[in-house]
């Protein structure tokens, strides 16, 4: 599992490597903006989980053959699922945040906040986008909520959604799940990519 571990990095690292150039014109949030709607922000997740709570399961509940190979049982056990109509999004241009409002208005498949994620009730069964939303679970507890939330809204204004750093790291292993039969160890994969960044 180790070498394979390290191949996929390998190829992550060179599918992302691209995206790590300079902010190509685009103005970045300022410390002082961040610091002013960070608790904004967080306020908003840990209500919305609160708020969930009643209907949330653990991912080892749902009995994905797959997922076990590459997280560990006690992520399995600690992580919570929600499934939802329409996965929450924070209001963040009443938030002041004006230049999200493209991603605010997103219908996504999932979102993952804290320890927690949510998924449409159509996409409850796709063990893919639960790999996809485990993936960022394992980002949001290496960095913490202050440096996952700064990186991935550094990542949104800069490059958007799709090749936004942290997104990009999950889609590409999200591919690798899909196509490859041998199983690699995800969350040493995301801690050797975050380290690549600099996040770590």
């Amino acid at each position: 599992m180790k070498s394979s571990t390290m191949a996929i990095g390998l190829w992550l690292g060179m599918a992302t490597a691209s995206l790590f150039s300079p902010a190509m014109g685009v103005s970045a949030m300022t410390p002082d903006e961040f610091a002013a709607v960070y608790p904004v922000v967080l306020y908003w997740i840990r209500q919305t989980i609160a708020e969930h709570e009643d209907s949330a399961k653990i991912v080892a509940s749902w009995g994905f053959k797959r997922l076990p190979l590459y997280f560990s049982q006690e992520l399995l056990n600690t992580t919570k699922v929600v499934t939802i109509s329409r996965v929450p999004i924070p209001p963040l241009s009443s938030m002041g945040l004006q230049r999200f409002e493209d991603f605010e208005r997103g219908d996504f498949d999932g979102v993952t906040y804290l320890s927690t994620y949510f998924v449409k009730h159509t996409k409850a069964a796709d063990e893919e986008l639960h790999f996809h939303e485990l993936i960022h679970i394992v980002q949001w507890r290496l960095l913490g909520p202050e440096r996952f939330l700064k990186l991935y809204a550094d990542g949104l204004e800069r490059y958007g959604y799709q090749d936004s750093p942290l997104e990009r790291m999950a889609y590409v292993a999200q591919a690798e799940f899909s196509r490859s039969k041998h199983a690699f160890d995800a969350q040493t994969l995301v801690l050797h990519e975050l380290r690549k960044l600099s996040a770590l």
